[in-house]
């Protein structure tokens, strides 16, 4: 039985732990921040060029909430063939240069949280893992016309100072990221987010320029290599079409000219003090932009 001596642990495997050379684990937990889906976005490319394989699968009865998260019922012409439950999945997989890499995803926990970072960072050691990365996106007063930047954190105050990235001070709710960062760091194993600043006026749709953003961080950190070339396509068409629909707008043109200007004349060093200058003045909301960024994305389509 695949799940052999680890049966009963709180997780499942899907055969026995391979032999792995120091991977790397990226982990991005749905439920918490993920402005734009762009981490989400970055673990999937990560996921397709690595032609990653389940490896555990967590108990969801003991860590997830189906009412909160249901189950799907596949319907078909009245037969209920079957139901697709939400999982929590840990996954192998190699880069093209001959990486190996773990990737955690999945729903966040609802429930055991410590008990769940335990058992993920437990199995991850057994593995070999020798950093863990956790990535997310946040919305951010900043500009679609400037590189996304990046923010990170970790219980270790030596490795922050070694990352080129923001580093922070604010007091805000944690997510399961932040637990398995101070879980791993508990147990001898580097651990560290890192963020893309996503602009605030975007952050309901799709910015594949953060998610560029967080691969490259990935590989400054880690040295993985992952190939950005489609999702930095990507970036470049959205940023012709909304730069379309602002040089349309006299108020919007303002907006993202006043970012622009708070954005170049800022070190990264705080991410609120850059904050609250970029919103200062008359300007239209993030909400009234992205309202009318969402309308002409539709209207291009049609």
């Amino acid at each position: 039985m695949p799940g052999g001596e680890h049966a009963g642990r709180g997780y499942e495997l899907h055969e026995q732990l391979p032999a792995l050379d120091a991977p790397v684990l990226v982990a991005m937990l749905t439920g918490w921040i993920d402005a734009s889906g762009a981490a989400a976005a970055a673990l999937a490319a990560i996921e397709q060029q690595c032609h990653a394989r389940p490896l555990a699968t967590f108990d969801g009865d003991a860590f997830i909430d189906y009412r909160a998260r249901r189950p799907t019922m596949e319907l078909r012409e009245g037969v209920n063939e079957r139901l697709v439950w939400p999982d929590i999945e840990l996954k192998v997989g190699r880069t093209p240069s001959g990486s190996d890499v773990l990737l955690l995803s999945g729903p966040e926990p609802d429930a055991a949280w410590r008990r769940f970072a335990d058992l993920a960072t437990d199995l991850a050691i057994e593995l070999g893992v020798r950093i863990a990365v956790v990535l997310g996106a946040y919305p951010f007063a900043a500009p679609h016309t400037r590189p996304s930047r990046l923010s990170s954190s970790s219980p270790s105050a030596e490795l922050i100072a070694t990352v080129p990235f923001l580093k922070n001070s604010v007091d805000v709710p944690a997510g399961m990221g932040a637990v398995l960062e101070h879980a791993f760091v508990a147990k001898g194993v580097p651990a560290l987010g890192i963020w893309a600043q996503v602009p605030h006026y975007l952050g309901a749709m799709s910015h594949p320029a953060a998610s560029v953003a967080l691969l490259d961080g990935l590989e400054q950190v880690t040295g993985l290599v992952i190939d950005r070339a489609t999702l930095a396509g990507e970036a470049e068409i959205q940023r012709l079409r909304v730069d379309q629909l602002v040089e349309g707008n006299a108020e919007h043109r303002a907006m993202v000219e006043q970012l622009e200007t708070v954005y170049d004349a800022s070190e990264p060093a705080t991410a609120s003090a850059a904050f609250d200058a970029a919103l200062s003045g008359e300007l239209p909301s993030g909400d009234d932009i992205a309202a009318e960024v969402e309308r002409f994305l539709r209207d291009q389509g049609d």
